[in-house]
């Protein structure tokens, strides 16, 4: 059985001294996670193993001698490190060194049975720094710390044991992270202690700020469960208005974000980390579309072209009723039916055109209120924008929910009568279709009101049509609105940002490098992370968003066009059936 053995780099270059770690047996390797220096006391390192282990629930121990001759005389060494395993009793006992001034790497490995030769020992190096701050995809299951680390030993298995390792041994790291305690370590972090202290002081710190931020924002959140914002009208807007959508979802992501809870797991940290990002960059933007828009009077600029540009669309849209109202592509419509509806159509853009005019005044102030929004956040301003083009483009809607139930009216009543033709009929109790005998009147009335429907329905079908693709023009831009906040809301920014930047955080798995070998040394291998792609990155760590939009497919879809049911912006509750 080959041995592997598990180094960091950043001890390769360290004085002679003990290596400690841990040994998987059921895997047949070893875990170097330091190296102590002499001079020590060995009541101090067992001392500090023990807390460790407590700490941990990791089972380090004393896997070793380290030698490096670079300054010691090499008998004297060698006899003394000798001498050390009879006062550190573990078994394998492994024995490595590295001579001066050259590439060359020794290591022995004495086991309970036979020592092994140095071509049954696999060395294999490791940055300790990137396995430690590497978060492993997809992540192992590993079992509650309480179970014991013979538990977790079983349960881990290759490189997950090996990432878990280093992981949660952290308490090594840091027990010699401010001052030298009586025993004198080599790891990842034995360098920078100064940024360390001001990352402490800065954790301090943010323990008042998020508790007072908190408190405010949970303050909020129990002023919005008020009586008075549970009322009919105002509920039911705003549970259709994105603006209030959206307002709800970032007080979520702030409660989530200064919450004073700690995160149980990195999944959920990384979640913290881009909810913050995300927050950070939508206020940015909006910043930045606010100084944009106070530039150079552009909301003044935008009021006078509002009102134009409104009147504009209600002529586009009376000249059409009027090519409606005639021979439409050479179509013979009903002209009474044709004459009822453009009239009743051509009243309702009247009545739209008196309310843009008596609201033409205070459509600068509007504006300029709609532009502070942008303080919120870009996303906030994109969803009022959708609500305001929603509330100017309603004349639109109507026109469509008006041709819709007509036209849905006439199919239904043409079904109907259809299967009377047939002798069947609907059964509402059983929802399914059942024979049944008609007399001579029956079929008689049946028969005139199937030809009267049947030739009105080209008639209500060109309007249905034309009212069906505005609306669906309308629903579309605001679709894309609504794209674009889904995507700064639930893009994973700092998960991207780590993938570009320090693309180790975010491992899929690890590929192995063979270094040079000696004939008669051991081989060595150095392990390098192989970071997640960013396909996987945007899937795995992906916000939810607040989900406006409708969610159905494109055949759902066609069938509601064809039968003329209505469409709508929002998500429903459930499909309903008329």
């Amino acid at each position: 059985m080959v041995l592997k053995a598990f180094f960091p780099t950043c001890c390769a270059s360290a004085d002679s001294g003990l290596l400690v770690g841990r040994w998987v047996p059921e895997q047949g390797f070893a875990v170097v996670l330091a190296v102590v220096h002499f001079p020590f006391i060995p009541l101090q390192v067992r001392e500090l193993l023990a807390r460790v282990q407590r700490a941990s629930q990791v089972g380090l121990a004393v896997l070793g001698t380290w030698c490096h001759r670079r300054r010691e005389p090499e008998e004297s060494l060698g006899r003394f490190l000798e001498g050390l395993g009879a006062l550190f009793t573990h078994k394998p006992w492994l024995q490595l060194s590295r001579e001066p001034d050259s590439r060359r790497w020794n290591c022995k490995v004495s086991s309970p049975g036979a020592p092994c030769g140095e071509d049954q020992v696999m060395l294999i190096f490791y940055d300790q720094r990137q396995v430690l701050l590497a978060q492993l995809h997809p992540p192992a299951t590993l079992p509650d710390r309480r179970a014991g680390d013979a538990t977790a030993t079983a349960a881990e298995g290759g490189l997950a044991a090996v990432f878990h390792t280093v992981a949660r041994s952290e308490a090594l790291f840091q027990s010699d992270r401010f001052d030298e305690g009586p025993v004198r370590l080599t790891h990842w972090q034995s360098e920078g202690v100064e940024a360390s202290i001001l990352v402490e002081l800065a954790k301090w710190a943010s323990g008042p700020v998020c508790l007072l931020l908190s408190s405010l924002l949970s303050l909020l959140s129990w002023l919005s469960t008020w009586r008075l914002c549970r009322l009919c009208p105002l509920a039911f807007l705003c549970s259709k208005l994105c603006t209030c959508q959206q307002l709800r979802l970032r007080l979520q992501h702030l409660q989530l974000v200064f919450s004073t809870q700690k995160a149980e797991d990195p999944a959920q940290l990384m979640r913290k980390a881009n909810t913050l990002v995300s927050v950070l960059l939508d206020v940015a933007l909006g910043l930045a579309l606010l100084s944009w828009l106070h530039r150079e009077d552009r909301i003044g600029q935008l009021a006078d072209a509002l009102v134009p540009v409104a009147d504009r669309v209600a002529e586009e849209l009376q000249q059409l009723l009027e090519w409606l109202m005639g021979a439409p592509a050479g179509l013979k419509m009903n002209r009474a039916l044709d004459q009822v509806l453009g009239r009743f159509f051509l009243y309702h853009i009247h009545l739209w055109i008196s309310y843009i005019h008596l609201m033409s005044p205070f459509v600068e102030r509007i504006l300029w209120h709609v532009g502070l929004s942008a303080c919120l956040g870009l996303t906030v301003a994109l969803s009022l924008l959708s609500d305001i083009l929603a509330l100017l483009t309603f004349h639109i809607y109507c026109f469509y929910v008006y041709g819709a139930r007509l036209y849905c009216l006439k199919v239904c009543g043409l079904s109907s009568l259809w299967r009377l033709f047939r002798g069947k009929k609907w059964n509402v109790l059983r929802q399914r279709v059942d024979s049944c005998s008609y007399d001579l009147d029956q079929l008689f009335i049946g028969t005139l009101l199937f030809t009267i429907l049947l030739f009105l329905l080209p008639t209500t079908a060109l309007y249905y049509l034309v009212f069906t693709l505005l609306r669906l023009l309308v629903v579309a831009v605001q679709g894309l609105i609504h794209l674009l906040v889904d995507l700064v809301n639930s893009l994973p920014l700092y998960s991207l940002g780590l993938r570009l930047c320090r693309p180790y955080r975010l491992a899929a798995g690890v590929k192995f490098r063979v270094l040079e070998r000696e004939s008669d040394g051991p081989l060595r291998l150095l392990m390098q992370i192989n970071p997640l792609p960013y396909s996987h990155v945007v899937h795995n760590f992906r916000l939810p968003s607040c989900g406006c939009h409708p969610r159905q497919s494109w055949s759902s879809l066609c069938r509601k066009l064809f039968f003329g049911e209505l469409i709508y912006p929002w998500r429903q509750r459930g499909d309903k059936q008329d």
